[in-house]
């Protein structure tokens, strides 16, 4: 028995995290032109047009369409410089596909914590992580569900120190900060089309800068590295990372939708914000005078006082349900159990097996031997906050149902489930 039992019929239809957007006719006339031009490979007018659109409205000067967001940031970090034990810092809190590629070159990960304010990579953290670790030589800064960080200061600090700053901009296409827009602050950016961004081609992704020469090595390694010769000449190693006309075709047919999927998504995510107001949460957070986010993912962060007590190992979560309080657990079950699609928010690279002996740097420096645990009595820092501010996160946060197909009436559903989890 849990506590909404018999308040809601579950959805029909599922409703999901973030699905893909189709527009019907404009992405299939692409990928029909491609076919009766016989088109189909990784050249083509589709290719070359979604490089001109991506480039424009990123404000980069050059764009290599590749065949996912993270063959674009493997060659960001290969543009970079990085080989063999070059320690890089980048975002804790986000995918692993922001730091497998600096795997992919042999570099070290350091991963550097997150602040309040948006979630994203903390200046501060960053700048003692180059007290800690004075070998750092590039950084990798994520937009973490569509909002952009401290981008200036963030890139104030790389300057400072003369590394090579990379915007892993996946999630956050069509967003701003400062009126600047995301996937152009670093020396080499990248976007994603996967299937579940603001616009997709199922897959598909861009590597975009101001540099000619890096884009043009950048479209040579993702061409398995063809020297111009009339034979497969081939000097450094190569990668199969173009991206193809048809895939192209969807991206083309859905930027002009960009725009409309960003209002939406928008309208989302207040919606959710005045539905939710007198409960003990709030949304991720951007600077409304700073930023303004694509609004991916519309997440919700639960107050301390009104988490109720929640167990999670490597792979499962327990939680005792209490009057007025709730958990990601408990909301993320009662919604699974509704046919409504949610997630934790991104767990920590830095708690990750896999990264668990690779360094940590919180606002105060190196946060190895002071946060090693989710409990209540994680050490806090001098300020009185989490000193491991992206372990609080996840342990606290939750991504919501965002899809733009979702009605205002599914919505509302939503709304109300959430809130039965608190009676």
């Amino acid at each position: 028995m849990f506590r909404s039992e018999g308040r809601f019929k579950p959805f029909e239809k599922k409703v999901w995290l973030c699905s893909p957007t189709r527009h019907g006719d404009e992405e299939l006339a692409y990928i029909q032109d491609a076919f009766d031009k016989n088109w189909i490979t990784t050249a083509g007018a589709n290719v070359d047009e979604v490089e001109k659109i991506a480039a424009e409205k990123v404000g980069c000067r050059f764009a290599v369409a590749l065949g996912c967001g993270t063959a674009a940031l493997h060659l960001c970090v290969k543009l970079a410089g990085i080989g063999r034990g070059d320690l890089v810092a980048t975002s804790d809190v986000s995918f692993s596909a922001t730091v497998n590629p600096v795997l992919y070159e042999g570099g070290i990960p350091v991963f550097i914590d997150t602040e309040y304010d948006t979630w994203n990579m903390d200046p501060r953290a960053l700048e003692k992580a180059f007290s800690l670790y004075p070998g750092i030589r590039a950084v990798v800064c994520a937009d973490l569900y569509g909002t952009p960080g401290k981008l200036d200061e963030l890139k104030a600090v790389c300057d400072a120190h003369g590394v090579v700053l990379i915007e892993d901009a996946a999630e956050s296409l069509g967003g701003s900060y400062k009126g600047k827009p995301t996937g152009s602050f670093g020396r080499f950016n990248a976007i994603s089309f996967n299937g579940n961004k603001i616009i997709t081609g199922s897959s598909g992704g861009m590597l975009l800068t101001d540099d000619r020469e890096a884009a043009e090595k950048a479209r040579k390694w993702s061409t398995q590295s063809r020297e111009h010769a009339p034979w497969y000449q081939h000097e450094e190693t190569g990668y199969n990372y173009r991206m193809s006309n048809l895939i192209a075709g969807v991206v083309r047919g859905q930027f002009p939708h960009l725009e409309e999927h960003i209002a939406r998504k928008k309208a989302i995510y207040q919606r959710y914000r005045e539905g939710l107001k007198d409960l003990p949460v709030q949304m991720n957070p951007y600077d409304q005078e700073a930023s303004e986010p694509n609004f991916w993912l519309s997440c919700l962060l639960i107050e301390p006082s009104a988490m109720c007590r929640q167990v999670r190992d490597e792979k499962e979560a327990l939680y005792r349900p209490e009057e007025g309080k709730s958990c990601p657990t408990e909301i993320l079950e009662t919604l699974a159990r509704y046919n409504a699609e949610g997630r934790p928010i991104w767990k920590p690279l830095h708690s990750q097996p896999l990264y668990r002996m690779n360094g940590f740097v919180t606002r105060e420096g190196n946060g190895r031997a002071k946060t090693n645990a989710y409990s209540d009595g994680a050490p806090l820092g001098q300020d009185g906050l989490p000193l491991d501010v992206g372990l609080d996160i996840f342990q606290r946060g939750l991504c919501l149902p965002s899809d733009i197909k979702m009605t205002a009436e599914e919505q509302d559903t939503v709304i109300e489930i959430i809130r039965s989890c608190f009676a």
